[in-house]
């Protein structure tokens, strides 16, 4: 089922070919001169993004992954490859009172700069495009 999916981003794995995403560096933790994690701001922006909720946290994030490459790889309006952004996202969601995290996560694509003020619609009804606010992120 992947497979197309995974010959077109073989294809197209050229470091210079990914898009970063725009951001302000808000915080750098290190230790012993390793980076632990980055906290960034992203500007206002269109995202492709599909909520999940496996068994496991990990399951719904490789699913969430694999529909998203499926949607990058031609499966959308446009028929063509989007090209790929760095990083993709993970939302981890918390119960109502926010004191334990629940199994659905979201997973979320920027979209690139060409495509922003128009996206291709995805054929899969479950991602959505969202335009999201200015979105604090922590990146590892």
């Amino acid at each position: 089922d992947m497979a197309e999916p995974i010959q077109q981003l073989t294809r197209n794995n050229n470091p210079q070919e990914r898009q970063s995403i725009p951001f302000t560096l808000i915080q750098r933790k290190e230790k012993l001169g390793d980076l632990l994690y980055e906290k960034r701001q992203y500007g206002k922006a269109k995202w492709a993004c599909i909520k999940m909720k496996e068994k496991q946290y990990e399951q719904s994030i490789c699913l969430g992954f694999m529909k998203l490459m499926r949607y990058i790889c031609e499966q959308n309006s446009s028929g063509l490859y989007l090209g790929i952004t760095v990083p993709i996202v993970t939302i981890v969601h918390t119960n109502e009172a926010h004191s334990a995290m629940t199994q659905a996560v979201t997973v979320a694509y920027y979209l690139p700069e060409v495509l922003q003020e128009e996206p291709p619609h995805p054929f899969d009804s479950d991602i959505i495009i969202e335009e999201w606010p200015a979105t604090i992120v922590y990146s590892r």
